[in-house]
């Protein structure tokens, strides 16, 4: 397959890009090309997919100003460039509820302060999750317990605030990933002991599991409710203290797809870009 760009951090990340662009060859060609998201696109590049451009977060005007510029040429993308403006702030998640989306309890705070948190805590519990409305891999995210400072880096910034769900330690957060709108696989990462993040680079793990139908129905109600119809997606749940699954994040700009868990290996992804090549 051909005249597939995928886009890459423009530093950093040295020990984790060779493997993620060796897993992707793996699925989609050796023909496919990888490019840091800060170098310029054409339309002679195909269709891109910023599948690794991890840290776009910590660059925030330059990712505003990529979208733009792929926005005003016309670069074809794999999810159009509003759908990932629009995902780029977990904002995104008020939208989404206001939808009938049953999503995480949260809440903003334009700049975080000790009153911030102190309505947070009497709506959500004394233990809290804050965290950056762009970020990823649970950058300047952190749990706070009764009686825990705001940390430094965060205290006076727009964050968001979430009550800690119990389900991460004793059960996991489910994601699940769809191509083209359709089903492909699900996961249930699990943290390590004691801690509440589920990336790997925090100790956690994942496992292969069945989507049942809560969580496919809250997947598909998600991806129905999105501003735009997306060629991939990853959608994390978490189940709430009643027992229902509710989401924590729509992903759709750079999620890590885990195609070794999919039964296909990866068939269905690379056959719903091909069917975008071909449109």
């Amino acid at each position: 397959m051909a005249d597939i760009c995928i886009l890459t951090p423009d530093s950093g990340y040295a020990d984790s890009v060779p493997r993620a662009e060796n897993e992707l060859r793996a699925v989609l060609g050796e023909a496919v090309r990888f490019q840091p998201w800060t170098a310029p696109l054409s339309h002679g590049d195909g269709i891109a997919l910023p599948l690794l451009a991890w840290g776009y977060q910590s660059r925030g005007a330059d990712w505003s100003a990529a979208l733009d510029t792929w926005e005003a040429a016309g670069i074809p993308m794999a999810n159009p460039v509003p759908l990932m403006r629009w995902n780029t702030d977990k904002r995104y998640l008020f939208d989404l509820e206001a939808k009938g989306v049953p999503v995480i309890p949260t809440a903003f705070a334009q700049a975080l302060s000790d009153v911030d948190m102190a309505e947070a805590r009497a709506r959500f519990g004394d233990t809290v999750i804050v965290k950056p409305p762009v970020s990823g891999g649970a950058d300047g995210t952190y749990r706070l317990a009764p009686g825990d400072p705001i940390p430094a880096d965060v205290a006076g910034k727009p964050m968001l605030i979430q009550p800690m769900m119990a389900a991460i330690a004793t059960e996991g957060e489910y994601s699940l990933f769809y191509f083209g709108g359709a089903f492909s696989h699900a996961i249930l990462k699990v943290p390590s002991a004691g801690d509440f993040r589920v990336q790997e680079q925090f100790g956690g793990r994942e496992i292969t599991v069945e989507a049942s139908e809560d969580a496919r129905a809250v997947a598909e109600q998600a991806l129905r409710a999105a501003p735009a119809e997306a060629l991939y997606a990853r959608i994390d749940m978490v189940r709430g203290a009643d027992g229902g699954l509710r989401l924590m994040e729509l992903e759709l700009i750079e999620p890590a797809l885990f195609l070794s868990h999919a039964a296909d290996r990866g068939r269905l992804f690379a056959e719903a870009l091909s069917a975008r090549l071909t449109l």
